[in-house]
């Protein structure tokens, strides 16, 4: 058995608290994956670099609408790939290499998987026990695979089965000829953006009528609307079965039970089936509850406002975890931030002595107000704060503006593009209290909108306070300010 001053499990954002302030710390880091973890290795950033080449093949494709002579770009698929991945695999080994070097010599790196036995004690993958006096969880998550007869779990995201998630799809071999998308939220609409303007036949399987349906209900309708008239989407199918022949995929479908346009015989042949049906927190996989600490639907790591880990509603002792194990906020930027906040409350703690004797007033809370999230599809989305359901259900008397991106003169130059911007605002406090953009560049145009929010600033004071160039696209998040009624 080894012991540690501390032991860090996960190397995405928790790995970026473990800095100079910790330096006497004996530390252990146990990673059984990538360094840098989903974000850099198979998420955010890998994704946002294929969206954007695919964004100017969709442009292309698309560039008779403006008067210009229309041809859709060929992709080197290899090419793309060693572009994207060799920064990628720069940046994962240089992480790794860091921590592993003499640069670090009181970080020893456990590259294995492990697993709680109890509350300060874990078992690695080889049996070796490890117990520390402080713990950090930034374990992650992991793709959700639904119960589909046929399917191989097994053999999900190995080179040789056409059945693949996130994790995988972008460092295949060869580009999908045909892909099915089983999924409907945010990875399932990127990808499906990403390989249709790639060139790729795709077809996506959406249980219900509406598009990322965990949105504001207006702008899912209209993310819908607009993804609908350019791309295959099966609204109200799902797989019933996945049968796996000669290298080609057949899903069957049946009903979904939410509407009923699927044939119960309908077959669809493809290349590849993308499983992009949501991310599951690996609490499971490290069997938290076996060292007694608390989970949240089933799911999610329980914490505190200081991202103390919780045991019978009570924090544990040195115990802090972040990101997606924990947060319900399954966000790149919300981890980053809880990463900060746990590093000061963890330096509070060691300065104070025994694990846990740090004094609340001297901890940070974290600060999940105003948080901000992008689906960088196409269109676009972006969205901040409340719903409009949320919002009336909430108390609030609201007053709510929808303004198109056709009513301004940049719209016009984009030869009225679809796309609207939608705030929602008490109309007595006149704060936003919810605000959700489809369209184009949407997650740059919502930025001065988060900014209002976080700093309380008033919807009418943003809009008439500041100088808004024109004829630029921001305008039309003016305009959604300047329509909004307030009591006098």
């Amino acid at each position: 058995m080894t012991h540690y001053d501390l032991l860090l499990i996960g190397t995405g954002s928790g790995n970026m608290f473990l800095d100079k302030r910790f330096a006497g710390l004996k530390t252990a880091i146990a990673e059984e994956w990538h360094f840098g973890g989903t974000c850099l290795n198979v998420g955010c950033i890998p994704t946002k670099m294929f969206v954007y080449p695919a964004t100017l093949a969709e442009q292309a494709a698309h560039a008779d609408r403006y008067n210009l002579t229309s041809t859709h770009p060929e992709v080197d698929w290899a090419g793309l790939q060693e572009r994207i991945f060799s920064r990628i695999d720069a940046i994962e080994s240089g992480g790794r290499e860091y921590r592993s070097s003499d640069r670090q010599p009181n970080v020893t790196v456990v590259p294995e998987h492990v697993h709680f036995t109890g509350a300060k004690t874990v078992r690695t993958a080889s049996g070796e026990e490890i117990t520390a006096d402080r713990i950090v969880i930034a374990a992650g998550a992991h793709p959700f695979i639904p119960d589909i007869a046929g399917i191989d779990i097994a053999r999900i995201d190995t080179d040789d089965y056409p059945v693949f998630t996130s994790n995988t799809v972008m460092r295949r071999a060869e580009q999908p000829r045909r892909l099915v998308i089983i999924g409907s939220g945010i990875v399932a609409m990127e990808f499906a953006h990403v390989f249709a303007a790639l060139g790729t036949e795709v077809t996506v399987l959406a249980r219900g009528p509406r598009l990322l349906s965990n949105i504001d209900e207006e702008a899912a309708d209209e993310f819908t609307r607009i993804f609908d008239s350019s791309h295959t989407v099966l609204h109200g199918a799902q797989a019933k079965q996945i049968d796996v022949a000669d290298g080609e995929v057949t899903l069957t479908l049946e009903p979904s039970g939410r509407l009923a346009e699927v044939d119960l015989s309908e077959t669809i042949t493809a290349d590849g089936v993308l499983v992009a049906t949501g991310r599951v927190p690996n609490t499971a996989e490290l069997d938290v509850e076996t060292a007694g600490f608390d989970v949240t639907d089933g799911k999610r790591l329980s914490v505190d406002e200081y991202q103390r880990v919780l045991s019978a509603g009570q924090p544990v002792p040195g115990m802090f975890a972040l990101g997606d194990i924990s947060s319900p906020h399954q966000l790149k930027h919300v981890a980053n931030h809880e990463a900060k906040v746990v590093g000061r409350n963890l330096d509070a703690d060691v300065a104070a002595g025994a694990p846990g004797s740090a004094r609340t007033a001297d901890l940070t809370a974290v600060n999940h107000h105003a948080v901000p999230g992008a689906v960088f599809s196409s269109p676009q989305v972006a969205f901040v704060g409340m719903t409009e359901d949320q919002a009336t259900e909430a108390g609030h008397e609201v007053t709510i503006k929808v303004q198109k991106f056709s009513d301004v003169a940049y719209g016009w130059a984009m030869a009225d593009d679809p796309g609207i911007v939608k705030i929602i605002a008490d109309r007595h406090t006149r704060h936003i209290l919810g605000a959700h953009i489809v369209g184009h560049e949407a997650s740059i145009l919502i930025q001065p909108l988060i900014q209002a929010m976080a700093f309380g600033q008033k919807a009418d004071e943003v809009a008439t306070g500041q100088y808004w160039i024109h004829p630029a696209l921001p305008e039309v998040v003016e305009n959604a300010l300047l329509g909004l009624e307030f009591a006098d």
